[in-house]
């Protein structure tokens, strides 16, 4: 489990317990701090105290070579350029039959230049040349690690585990040549050298079942490092909401213990579906950064108020049918999701 925002405060790992999960992920910190102090640093699992459950750290040397895009190979001068877009560069009306249907610019994926320097000149893309830098750069990944790896092993008893997690939307998206570079990684650690094995969390937990016993500390990613982004001036007057709707659901799935005719049914799981996406740590995020913070403000009230209502229809016995076959077509995430998991 990589928790949401790599996320974490003592006592999470008892619910992942219950739920049947032995590991999780968080930002580099959350092991460090932890008490006692980890011999291994990040390098080994730790076990949390009550739960037994194993936590890893994010190692920072691998992530910063690959997330960052200042010192990281993504912003490598012959990589694709994520902003340029013929939906904004071309003539209108030659580019419009590509457009959205209501017409307004937006981007279609093809893109004609590489992010070429610090300036807003550039230059045409060149996928052969990109391709042999991605190449280039799974080779130094690989090279560095297998360095990391050597000097970690002298002051250790057991193999050095580094964990470098990354969001999937970076691969491909942000960076267009990342699934290129992937599949170098992988195929250049297998046939180039014999210091660092790839190895699934299970399985090392398997191999080395003697770990430390440490409570991992309240943390996460991002600014500071400390849930800032998530809970700051400009969106905390979210929480009160998410909070109460939370009380809400628990009591309507405790009221409804039963599945109840398939109307209601529908209500009480769409009621979750609404909680869910009001509670998206995205929304959040963009009031925080300030980037459509219009539209995330939109989405956290319009998920709270289709919950609240919701709510008072399923208390009042009085489901407004069109209406939630409405929004349960605008909102069809998590489409086997049981809101009896809430009681």
């Amino acid at each position: 489990m990589w928790l949401a925002e790599c996320g974490y405060i003592p006592g999470v790992d008892e619910i992942l317990k219950q739920s049947g999960i032995r590991y999780f992920f968080v930002d580099t910190h959350g092991v460090l701090f932890a008490e006692p102090r980890p011999k291994y640093g990040v390098y080994a699992p730790i076990m949390c105290p009550k739960s037994g459950v194993a936590c890893m750290g994010r190692d920072t040397e691998s992530s910063k070579q690959v997330w960052s895009a200042i010192e990281g190979y993504p912003g490598d001068y012959v990589y694709r350029e994520f902003y340029r877009d013929i939906g904004f560069d071309l003539d209108y009306d030659y580019v419009r039959p590509h457009l959205h249907q209501t017409g307004i610019r937006s981007n279609t994926g093809i893109k004609y230049y590489k992010i070429t320097g610090r300036g807003t000149h550039r230059e045409a893309y060149n996928p052969h040349v990109a391709l042999e830098k991605a190449a280039e750069h799974a080779g130094n990944f690989m090279f560095n690690r297998e360095k990391q790896v050597e000097w970690l092993s002298g002051y250790m008893d057991r193999p050095p585990v580094i964990l470098a997690p990354y969001d999937a939307e970076l691969y491909g998206h942000w960076w267009f040549e990342g699934p290129d570079w992937l599949n170098f990684l992988f195929r250049k650690m297998h046939w180039d050298q014999q210091t660092v094995k790839m190895i699934t969390m299970p399985d090392y937990l398997d191999k080395y079942s003697k770990i430390q016993i440490s409570q991992p500390s309240f943390s996460s990613w991002g600014y500071k490092g400390y849930c800032d982004v998530w809970l700051e001036g400009s969106n905390d007057w979210i929480y009160r909401h998410l909070h109460e709707d939370s009380d809400r659901m628990v009591e309507l799935a405790r009221h409804h213990p039963d599945h109840g005719n398939a109307l209601r049914r529908r209500a009480l799981n769409q009621a979750a579906r609404e909680l869910m996406l009001a509670q998206s740590s995205d929304w959040a995020f963009i009031m925080k950064t300030g980037t459509m913070v219009e539209y995330a403000c939109e989405r956290t009230r319009i998920h709270v108020l289709n919950f609240n209502h919701l709510y008072d229809q399923i208390k009042k016995n009085e489901i407004d049918e069109p209406w939630l076959s409405q929004i349960e077509r605008r909102h069809n995430l998590f489409p086997n999701l049981d809101y009896r998991v809430y009681a």
